[in-house]
């Protein structure tokens, strides 16, 4: 299997697999756990794992290098969270929206709802290169953070992983449909969000109208 061979996003990645193998699957993935912007990792992992499936590289390697990594990636972020998170989002952090206020409501999120937002993460863009960063941030216990960021990399690689495997050689034949599909349920994911911020915007609004006028009958 070669570039040529492969659809989409994989064939700009297949000259990586095709130079340095496994290499590249732990250095793009260590990058985007550990909180890098840019996220290679996902597709880099997916693509390794087709070509597991179509006999060049072996899975069992490509996963425990993949499951590897991702926790050391994830605990390098934690530990840049912990150590100069507050420092960043001091002086950044008003440039992507990460004020004080969101800071501490984050703190209390994440200490009623951290083990989940960690496994859970791992399926989101943008979410999975940030939690191990904010877990820091928040000070989360670091043994419990990385207990949990292993159950979720765990999980994460043996889907990926399987998904790649089994679709092999036949990836130009899935890769069509499954894009098509996607798109319908980014969309669908789109319509929901902004239902429910209207939905929210709303119930603010009702509640901001009671309130004053409970303020003026008093």
């Amino acid at each position: 299997m070669s570039a040529a061979h492969l659809p989409g996003v994989f064939a700009t990645l297949a000259p990586l697999l095709d130079h340095y193998g496994y290499w590249a699957v732990g250095g793009t993935l260590f990058i985007e756990n550990a909180g890098s912007p840019v996220s290679l990792g996902e597709t880099m992992f997916i693509a390794a794992a087709v070509y597991a499936g179509a006999g060049k590289l072996n899975i069992v390697a490509v996963c425990l290098i993949g499951l590897a990594v991702s926790v050391a990636g994830g605990a390098a972020g934690y530990l840049i969270g912990r150590t100069g998170g507050r420092a960043l989002a001091g002086r950044y952090g008003r440039y992507v929206g990460l004020t004080s206020d969101r800071v501490a409501r984050t703190e209390a999120y994440f200490r009623k709802r951290g083990p989940v937002i960690i496994v859970v993460s791992r399926w989101i863009e943008v979410v999975r290169q940030l939690c191990g960063f904010v877990s820091g941030l928040t000070e989360m216990p670091f043994l419990r953070f990385l207990f949990y960021n292993a159950i979720g990399a765990a999980l994460w690689i043996a889907v990926w992983g399987t998904v790649g495997y089994v679709a092999g050689d036949h990836i130009t034949a899935i890769y069509a449909p499954v894009t098509r599909y996607s798109l319908y349920v980014l969309i669908a994911v789109i319509l929901a969000a902004a239902a429910l911020t209207v939905r929210y915007v709303l119930r603010r609004r009702r509640a901001s109208t009671t309130s004053a006028a409970g303020h003026r009958v008093g």
